[in-house]
């Protein structure tokens, strides 16, 4: 078994929405050796119905902001109508700053800039599910 790092996994479902196979790779095989159970969504349109076609299911959404279809703006507020207290956690390369505090204040959980660094997005993601447990 391949070393973690000390980083912590856990059972909860992340639903990763990104639209680039490299970043599904390595996050994907990376959170499952981690104990999630991982889903793709290729673009905000299929993440909203993902998302809704497993209510209840989804513990995080792991956002990428640019994408074809429907961008991660657009899909984190579906993804909020269909569930107020969805935990989502925003990701991009290049998006505005102001587009990214905009979603915080609506509730995202974080923004991690891409390239992605394994520990960093791990951590990011233990941390935004461990915080809703305080509730």
């Amino acid at each position: 078994m391949e070393d973690t790092g000390g980083l912590s996994g856990g059972p909860e479902t992340i639903l990763i929405v990104d639209d680039q196979e490299t970043i599904w790779d390595f996050l994907i095989e990376t959170l499952q050796h981690l104990g999630y159970t991982v889903l793709l969504a290729e673009d905000g349109q299929d993440a909203v119905e993902i998302y809704e076609n497993n209510p209840g299911g989804i513990d995080l959404v792991l956002l990428d902001m640019i994408m074809p279809r429907l961008g991660g703006p657009e899909a984190f507020r579906r993804i909020r109508a269909l569930d107020p207290d969805a935990r989502i956690l925003l990701s991009s390369g290049f998006v505005s700053e102001e587009d990214v505090r905009e979603l915080l204040q609506q509730g995202a959980c974080g923004f991690l800039p891409k390239p992605h660094r394994l520990p960093v997005v791990c951590r990011a993601i233990r941390e935004a599910l461990d915080a809703d447990t305080h509730k």
